[in-house]
C-alpha cells in the first residue's frame, strides 16, 4: 500500500446484521444499507437481537473521503483482510467505503488494518483497541 491509499477508519457503532430478504418489499425498520438484486434485497441494519456470532463490525473511511476516480482505495482495505482470511461485506458510498467484518474477528481486523498502514479509531475518535493492547498471539 502507498501513502495515497492509507485511510483513517472509524469503527461504526453499534454492530450490524447482514440479511437477505427474498421479497420485493422494503424493510419497515431502520436500515443502513439496502441493495436490490434479481434474487431479492440485501439489508444491513443494527444487529439488535442478533446472536453475537452473526454480528458484523463496520469500518468506515469517511474521514479520508475520496473521489470515484481514485484507484485502489477499496483494495487497500480488502486485500490485507483477505490475506488474513477475514471475510468482508462491503458497501460503498459516493465518498468512501464501509467494510464489515464478522464481530468475532474485530480485534484481528484492527491489527491487520493498522499493520497495512491504516489508522483505526473507535466511534468516539479514540485510537483502535490494538494500540491499547495487542491481541495477536505472541505480541
Amino acid at each position: 500500500m502507498n501513502a495515497s491509499t492509507a485511510q483513517r477508519l472509524r469503527i461504526m457503532s453499534p454492530a450490524f446484521a447482514v440479511e437477505h430478504l427474498p421479497h420485493d418489499g422494503l424493510p419497515e425498520d431502520d436500515w443502513l444499507v439496502l441493495v436490490r438484486a434479481p434474487e431479492g434485497l440485501t439489508v444491513v441494519r443494527e444487529a439488535s437481537g442478533v446472536d453475537a456470532a452473526e454480528q458484523w463490525i463496520g469500518f468506515y473511511g469517511g474521514a479520508t473521503a475520496h473521489g470515484l476516480d481514485i484507484p485502489g482505495m477499496l483494495s487497500a482495505l480488502v486485500k490485507p483482510l483477505a490475506e488474513a482470511a477475514i471475510p468482508v461485506f462491503v458497501a460503498s458510498t459516493f465518498h468512501a467505503d464501509l467494510v464489515l467484518v464478522p464481530a468475532p474477528r474485530k480485534q484481528q481486523a484492527i491489527a491487520v488494518l493498522e499493520e497495512a498502514g491504516h489508522q483505526v479509531e473507535s466511534q468516539d475518535g479514540e485510537a483502535g483497541e490494538r494500540s491499547r493492547h495487542d491481541t495477536r498471539a505472541g505480541r
